[in-house]
């Protein structure tokens, strides 16, 4: 039967489609960690109140590289070297979405409009960070190996993404409300095409490692296909709405340690 569920097994009980996976997943988490890194060093003055979160945020990030890491070498695994038409962070980038490294690698400070295209662009890849380990953590959160890891990363997803809610309401608020819309839109357009190429690259991968027949490749590309259609359509709507979060000031204080997985 072809599930979520079976596909995903399918991935973790082989050592190298699971290293592949967990290696992907690393290297766009170190990259997410480095960015707000740099993020929170260059905030503006006038909203440096800001920076401890973001801050956080990369101290998060770095913590889920850590955690992909640590699950690969638990079975022996060394990372891989990850496909470039995997990576999600440098596509999105090449795209024009998000502030682009160059940038981040000057000292001069941030502007205003600097955080809302950051903040913008954190809260449509949140939102799909936060399904994915919502799904993951749906049929694995009592695996033996992976439970403790995807709890643990779904709760923080779930953090980072109720954060950009309240901080890009709060930035409304102040004036910025047509600029948010904007960039939110445009930003989510662009990653519904990334994601698509990218679970297209990365099912190809893992469909040469693991010896799929081409009638199950061609149902799986099928299936990505179909969801792109949908969430060309009106999916999209999901990654550009606001509402305060339950969560306020999720990001308030030290990000917890992953000291198990480490």
């Amino acid at each position: 039967m072809l599930s979520a569920k079976n596909l995903f097994q399918e991935i973790v009980d082989h050592d190298e489609s699971f290293r592949l996976f967990c290696s992907i997943a690393a290297g766009g988490e170190a990259q997410g960690g480095w960015e707000n890194a740099r993020i929170a060093a260059l905030v503006p003055a006038s909203e440096r109140d800001l920076a401890p979160r973001i801050a956080r945020h990369g101290a998060d990030e770095d913590k889920h590289g850590r955690i992909f890491n640590a699950l690969m070498r638990k079975r022996g695994l060394e990372p891989v070297e990850v496909p470039a038409d995997t990576d999600y962070t440098m596509l999105l980038e090449r795209r024009g979405i998000g502030l682009a490294h160059s940038r981040l690698r000057e000292d001069r400070p941030l502007t205003v409009r600097d955080l809302v295209t950051y903040l913008a662009h954190s809260r449509v890849t949140e939102q799909r960070a936060s399904e994915q380990m919502r799904l993951l953590r749906k049929h694995f959160a009592d695996h033996p190996d992976l439970g403790r890891a995807v709890k643990m990363i779904s709760n923080d997803e779930d953090n980072h993404l109720a954060y950009c809610h309240e901080e890009l309401l709060r930035l409304a608020r102040a004036g910025h409300g047509r600029a948010i819309r904007r960039t939110l839109r445009t930003c989510a357009h662009a990653e519904i095409r990334v994601y698509r190429d990218v679970s297209l690259a990365v099912m190809d991968h893992m469909g040469h490692i693991l010896g799929w027949s081409r009638a199950r490749a061609a149902a799986l590309a099928a299936g990505i296909h179909a969801a792109h259609v949908y969430e060309r359509a009106v999916g999209w709507r999901r990654m550009v709405s606001l509402r305060m979060p339950e969560r306020r000031g999720a990001l308030d204080g030290p990000a917890a340690t992953a000291a198990e997985f480490a």
